[in-house]
């Protein structure tokens, strides 16, 4: 017989199953814990509250975007299609949840969640680092800071499409994703000629 996931893993998965059958809004952790049979104390030892589940269930999709880094059919590929195929395993992760994830936003987002604000940027931060490391990029200085600022922008970007992308595997993403990033391409090959100038 298989053994249970942890706990940890159960809130989150719980969490995801509750939240499709009713929304993110309505979801409440009494509710999680009930339908493990568990007590709210059990919850509160892993979980600080809704949006430490709401960053865990995100944490797996960064953990999608981090396995690209050992894809081998993307060892000599050139940076761009390195970062596509990143962010691409990052929304492949959520599971088309969309609802979701526009729900965590907008909650994270009220004006009168400064501190979920100044996390989220925190979060986003981080994020762009490690997509930086799963797409093997060693810039430092200068570029490094163009190239975080780009991705940032380009995330964020890419986040509001996906809410709003209803086309099949989320190919308009896909697309507008890989139309930035050659652009940006263009963009930082031009500007390393003008340095060298």
């Amino acid at each position: 017989m298989p053994r249970k996931p942890p706990l940890r893993e159960r809130i989150v998965d719980t969490a995801v199953e509750l939240a499709d059958e009713a929304g993110w809004p309505a979801l409440r952790l009494r509710r999680v814990a009930a339908r493990l049979g568990v007590g709210l104390a059990e919850i509160r030892a892993q979980y600080a509250d809704l949006d430490a589940v709401a960053n865990a269930w995100l944490g797996r999709a960064d953990d999608a975007m981090l396995a690209v880094a050992g894809r081998a059919d993307l060892a000599e590929a050139p940076p761009p299609e390195r970062i596509e195929a990143a962010l691409i395993a990052w929304f492949t992760a959520l599971g088309g949840r969309r609802r979701m994830l526009g729900s965590i936003l907008a909650y994270k987002l009220q004006p009168s969640h400064i501190h979920l604000q100044a996390a989220l940027v925190v979060a986003t931060s981080r994020r762009v680092q490690w997509l930086r490391e799963a797409a093997r990029l060693d810039a430092t200085g200068r570029q490094k800071s163009l190239e975080e600022s780009g991705l940032t922008l380009l995330f964020a970007a890419a986040v509001l499409r996906w809410l709003n992308d209803r086309s099949e595997n989320f190919e308009r993403t896909q697309g507008f994703i890989a139309r930035r990033l050659a652009l940006a391409d263009r963009l930082m090959v031009a500007w390393a000629k003008a340095i060298e100038r």
